[in-house]
């Protein structure tokens, strides 16, 4: 069969699951709990999937900066079985599931159910310095979501066998690179705010908070956390990747998308993750030059970016790095992870 054939087939293949979603695209949103052995806690866990008419109207991820993503609570499942996409959120303003609402509902209306788990710490009233730091629990946390998806009396015959992926936003875009084999550097890690420039607003956080990495009981953080049971990976603006062991990640073997926002001489070298890419024997890597790491947030709200600066929130929350809109933005990321998504698990096949 012609590349041309094999690509109309594809394309046959992911309409049709998006019209197993339903006519009108209608995503639903339920919330499970996932046991951590590691955390001797339970997890919660957003899940969107497509759905049929029903439920009730929710909005997900509202915040005083920030307008929030509809879906529908409790809305009943479309038929079928549709591919499982793990999301890892990242750290601080982006860190909750909700936060990441515009991204996972975009996947759900095109066919995939979208599980996030809280990575405790990370953000919101209970955010913590030292938790959000602990990078190598993290993984964990979403082979952890992965069990209970497999189980869960809502979901489980609505899973495409054998179809699963991670993906990951910012620090969640680490959390990915690390569940597909990359191994953190304890000794890099310890020392990634010596250098408060690396990664000026975390590392002033973890500062006030009166963290000394160097004293952080790093015995684990080296550890494999591989799960062979994802078979795609994409990790967008993944950042700190220069914590990890260079040389892990020639052994990764599952395809692993890239992509990085911003021109290439602005990117901040904690985020610039080309080189990871071209490490990677199944690697890809894109460049959004037109974005910023900032358009991983949600769609600002009018006077957003002045109450930020109000509220000396140090980052500018709603820049963009061209002239394109975040709506925009946000549409287009939305796209490269369907497609990259349908075409490394086989949507349809």
């Amino acid at each position: 069969m012609s590349i041309f054939l094999k690509a109309l087939a594809m394309l046959g293949a992911f309409s049709a699951l998006m019209q197993a979603a339903g006519a009108a695209g209608i995503v639903g949103v339920r919330q499970v709990s996932a046991h951590s052995g590691e955390r001797r806690a339970d997890l919660e866990v957003t899940v969107w999937y497509p759905a049929l008419p029903g439920g009730t109207p929710v909005v997900l991820g509202e915040s005083v900066f920030f307008a929030g993503t509809p879906a529908m609570g409790g809305a009943p499942i479309a038929g079928g079985r549709f591919p499982l996409v793990l999301l890892s959120h990242g750290a601080g303003l982006g860190g909750s599931p909700a936060a990441m609402s515009w991204m996972a509902a975009g996947l759900a209306s095109r066919g995939f159910v979208v599980a996030a788990p809280t990575h405790p710490g990370n953000g919101g009233a209970h955010r913590s310095a030292e938790e959000t730091m602990k990078l190598w629990l993290r993984p964990r946390d979403i082979g952890a979501t992965l069990d209970a998806m497999i189980g869960a009396p809502d979901f489980k015959d609505h899973l495409d066998a054998g179809k699963v992926g991670v993906l990951g936003l910012s620090m969640g875009g680490s959390t990915a690179l690390a569940l597909s084999g990359g191994r953190i550097d304890p000794d890099r890690l310890a020392g990634y705010c010596d250098d408060a420039a690396r990664n000026p607003s975390l590392c002033e956080w973890v500062r006030l908070s009166g963290l000394d990495l160097h004293a952080l009981d790093m015995r684990e953080a080296g550890r494999d956390n591989r799960d062979r049971r994802l078979g795609f990976a994409m990790a967008i603006d993944p950042a700190p990747v220069d914590v990890f062991a260079a040389d892990s990640f020639a052994g990764v073997s599952v395809p692993v998308e890239i992509v990085n926002l911003g021109p290439p001489d602005k990117i901040p070298q904690t985020a610039k993750a080309g080189g990871i890419a071209a490490a990677m024997p199944h690697g890809r890597y894109l460049n959004v030059e037109d974005a910023s790491h900032f358009s991983l947030f949600g769609l600002c709200k009018p006077g957003a970016a002045e109450m930020a600066e109000q509220e000396k929130i140090g980052d500018p929350i709603c820049r963009d790095g061209g002239g394109r809109s975040r709506q925009d933005i946000h549409a287009q990321l939305v796209g490269l992870a369907a497609a990259a998504f349908a075409r490394e698990l086989g949507v349809g096949r």
